[in-house]
């Protein structure tokens, strides 16, 4: 292994393990603008899942939010009842539609579609399986599945696959966002909304890699007209 990609796997070992131990837990908020004259775009994770709680691979199942998950979601609603929102969108799991329901619940009369460019990685033979036992029988193998940029489990896809659905996702975004003053909704998954935070974040690779989106807590980024 050369020292370049060394130095990318320790960096993935240090965020795959801590998000083992913390699920959902960052160690600073998402980042937020804010306009009164331009379009501005929402973008949430699903709150917690009892898959997530008891660390399992999830993919395309569809864990229902726990007590904890349901609490983080009015906490998103509460956060956001004071903006403008028209339109919001989902990926097509039922943890998403379901934070996504309880965020817009103060709004009124807001349109939401349903998206398959937001669908949770597939993590293949591994989905439904436990993170914890795979770290105990191969460690580096599961770090790589979890974390690395083109490496897919068994039957599964890689983090640079699933790119290739949010990216255009995005653009259309933007392009919607640009006709007139919107604001927008969205609530993703963990891979979909770390690919969107590299969209419009501008992340490199390794940031992308590293970054932990919190339960409870959205990111906003505005659109000029």
């Amino acid at each position: 292994m050369s020292k370049k990609n060394d130095y990318i796997f320790q960096q993935i070992k240090k965020a795959a393990i801590e998000s083992l131990k913390h699920p959902g837990k960052a160690k600073k908020p998402l980042p937020k603008t804010e306009s009164e004259k331009d379009s501005v775009i929402y973008v949430f994770r699903h709150t917690e899942t009892h898959d997530n709680k008891n660390r399992i691979f999830s993919g395309r199942r569809n864990p229902k939010l726990t007590l904890r998950g349901k609490k983080q979601a009015l906490k998103l609603a509460r956060m956001l009842e004071n903006k403008q929102i028209d339109i919001g969108f989902s990926g097509a799991s039922g943890r998403c539609k379901k934070t996504l329901e309880i965020v817009l619940k103060p709004h009124k009369n807001v349109k939401t579609k349903i998206t398959k460019d937001l669908l949770e990685r597939d993590y293949g033979k591994l989905t439904g399986e436990s993170k914890l036992l795979w770290m105990k029988k191969a460690p580096e193998l599961t770090i790589k599945y979890r974390r690395a940029w083109d490496f897919p489990p068994p039957g599964g896809e890689s983090l640079k696959a699933v790119k290739k659905r949010v990216f255009p996702f995005c653009k259309r975004l933007v392009k919607m966002a640009k006709r007139k003053r919107l604001g927008i909704a969205i609530c993703g998954t963990g891979n979909t909304v770390k690919l969107m935070r590299m969209y419009f974040e501008r992340l490199p690779i390794i940031k992308a890699l590293t970054a932990e989106s919190p339960f409870g807590d959205y990111a906003s980024y505005v659109v000029k007209l």
